[in-house]
This record gives C-alpha cells, sequence and structure tokens, in this order.
C-alpha cells in the first residue's frame, strides 16, 4: 500500500489568505516541493498569480497557469481545476474549490475562512470525510500573533 495522504485543514481567522497563503507556498517552495494551488475560479487563479508575483519588495514565487503554459516546468502550479501538469504531491485547496481525490498526493492542504459559515461547514465536512477514508488530519489554527497552532491531529 502507497503512503497516506496527509490532510491538513489552515482555519484563517486572524489573517486573510493573500497573507497566509504566500508564507505557506514560499515555505514549500524552500523544502523543494512541487505544488498545485486548486482555487475556487479562473478570476481568483488569476488574483493569486499576481500576488505570488508582488506579495515581497524583493522577490517573487516562481509559478504559473494555464495561461502560461509549461506546467511541467512550473514548482507552483496554479488552477481552478484537476490539473497537476507538475506532478505535484502537495495540493492547496482555496476559495472553496473542492478536495475531490487526494490520493497520490503527499499531503492535501486545505485553507478555509472562519468567517464564512459555508466554507466553516464544508471544512466540517471534509474532515469527517477525509477521517472515514483513514487519512491523516490535521487541524491548525492561528494564535494572536500569527503563529500556527495544531489544534487536533487525528492519525490514520
Amino acid at each position: 500500500m502507497g503512503t497516506v495522504t496527509e490532510v491538513y485543514f489552515y482555519h484563517l481567522e486572524h489573517q486573510p489568505l493573500d497573507r497566509v497563503l504566500p508564507r505557506l507556498l514560499k515555505a514549500a517552495f524552500e523544502r523543494g516541493w512541487r505544488t498545485v494551488v486548486q482555487a475556487g475560479s479562473g478570476e481568483r487563479v488569476e488574483a493569486i498569480s499576481t500576488l505570488l508575483w508582488t506579495f515581497e519588495d524583493d522577490g517573487f514565487l516562481p509559478h504559473g497557469t494555464k495561461a502560461d503554459g509549461l506546467g511541467e516546468l512550473q514548482p507552483i502550479w496554479l488552477t481552478d481545476a484537476g490539473d497537476t501538469p507538475n506532478g505535484a504531491t502537495v495540493r492547496f485547496f482555496v476559495d472553496g474549490a473542492t478536495p475531490e481525490a487526494v490520493d497520490g498526493l503527499t499531503r492535501a492542504v486545505i485553507i478555509f475562512d472562519g468567517r464564512d459559515e459555508a466554507a466553516l461547514q464544508a471544512a466540517r465536512d471534509n474532515w469527517k470525510r477525509f477521517r472515514a477514508e483513514g487519512r491523516q488530519v490535521s487541524y491548525w489554527q492561528q494564535d494572536e500573533h500569527g503563529r500556527w497552532q495544531n489544534r487536533a491531529a487525528k492519525p490514520a
């Protein structure tokens, strides 16, 4: 049997996605991980692309979208679909993107807005689903200083 996909739930309360996602992607990139960010719409894909070019004054995160092409060369691929042209083993689900299949991933990261009741309910439903599938799940919440705290970890 292959590796069981870890599913991380990141609960946004103190900072918006546009502040959190670039830092998480930067950490993944620095570890040499190839990633996909799946957003809920094409418009959000373009907004995230712009964000990754501009979130730091002295740098950017290398990434691409379908409009850019050359997906197999991109360390970070942005999409609103289930494609993974870069062979990523880590996938971020943001802005309401539905995590359908996570098989073959090392880690799936679901980032949801704690002020959005529909997003909270979807996260709860996904937590139950992934636990029932035997996935290792963990729940991360920011403290008032912006540091992530693991509030609940359930092994597979």
